[in-house]
């Protein structure tokens, strides 16, 4: 399974972007798969559903299963947020790992930066940031791909993680 990672400012288009890739990654024949990293408080239940009750009552782990898919829900209830490598673990098989977020993470990553957000660029502090993508040019010594050109940007990461 090969993991490639995009790192930015929220705001900056993460995503978006990755939202547009993926069809282009299914497309080639691959199968990928998507951890992402929130800073926040999410829930991916509805209050008042059977799974949120059960989660709410004090369940450990509730896992939702139909026809159409299946969803494991995992409360930490204080225990330390998981590093990537354990979350890794929980994914099946796939081709492509994408991972938006994990800013920190010693994993190849593309850079996602508009210049409206007003923010640094990230990678002159990140060694593993390989590329940007950006809405604008830059001068800096980093490859940069116009965000706008999905097409590139789909094949400078197959070929960087070389699935092409």
């Amino acid at each position: 399974m090969k993991v490639f990672g995009f790192a930015g400012w929220s705001g900056s288009g993460k995503t978006t972007l990755i939202e547009k890739l993926i069809p282009l990654f299914v497309g080639q024949g691959l199968r990928v798969s998507l951890i992402k990293h929130a800073h926040h408080d999410f829930d991916v239940d509805q209050p008042g559903k059977d799974s949120y009750r059960h989660r709410k009552a004090g369940a450990s782990e509730v896992l939702v299963s139909s026809g159409q898919r299946w969803a494991l829900m995992h409360e930490l209830r204080g225990a330390p947020e998981p590093g990537l490598d354990e979350l890794v673990r929980h994914i099946a098989p796939c081709d492509l790992l994408l991972v938006e977020g994990f800013k920190k993470e010693a994993i190849p990553k593309l850079e996602v930066y508009r210049a409206q957000t007003g923010k640094p660029l990230l990678f002159p502090d990140d060694p593993y940031i390989v590329a940007v993508a950006s809405d604008v040019a830059l001068t800096q010594d980093i490859l940069t791909i116009d965000i706008n050109n999905n097409d590139q940007v789909a094949e400078f990461i197959l070929k960087h993680v070389e699935l092409i």
